[in-house]
């Protein structure tokens, strides 16, 4: 990783690796390299980023006081990304992990199927690999943390338990 910084320094281009899409004040989706700092717009309809942020230009342009804009009371549901991916899950801080498999990802958190059933509020570590359109990189193992928000039963779902949980925090294993 230090060699890929001084790269990015001396040549001043970057291979990027991008964070997890995050939300600005302005409810927009943003991700930033975690190399270099430079952030991209993120599109979650199209799951790409768009342009790249100049936070200096938006430092420039300061309101007073509190937009007035009426938030909206329907919110629609986060798009999801279908995967088919292998991940290991555990209750946060305990010794055993649980493989299992991911249905699917979004911005609000991951669906998973696996053997063990964790009560709602549970709070878990999951390692899987970061899709590539998300992440940017190939091969980008993550290990998150999360909170199981609901549990399908097994007769519910074949494949096992359905375990819904929000991420919470996450990091890149290198």
């Amino acid at each position: 990783m230090a060699q890929k910084l001084l790269d990015a320094l001396m040549l001043r281009s970057c291979s990027h690796e991008f964070s997890w899409p995050r939300r600005a004040a302005d409810s927009q989706y943003y991700q930033v390299c975690l190399l270099c700092a430079v952030e991209y717009k993120y599109d979650w309809q199209t799951m790409r980023r768009t342009e790249r942020v100049d936070r200096a230009a938006e430092s420039s342009i300061t309101r007073k006081g509190r937009a007035t804009t009426k938030k909206p009371s329907w919110v629609p549901r986060a798009r999801r990304l279908r995967l088919d991916a292998a991940v290991r899950y555990r209750v946060k801080n305990l010794g055993t992990w649980y493989d299992g498999v991911v249905e699917n990802l979004s911005q609000s958190g991951v669906l998973l199927h696996g053997p063990q059933q964790f009560p709602d509020n549970t709070l878990v570590e999951m390692v899987f690999e970061m899709p590539e359109e998300i992440s940017g990189q190939k091969n980008s193992s993550v290990l998150c943390q999360g909170r199981i928000i609901r549990t399908r039963k097994a007769q519910e779902s074949p494949d096992g338990v359905g375990l819904a949980a929000s991420i919470l925090d996450y990091k890149f294993l290198h």
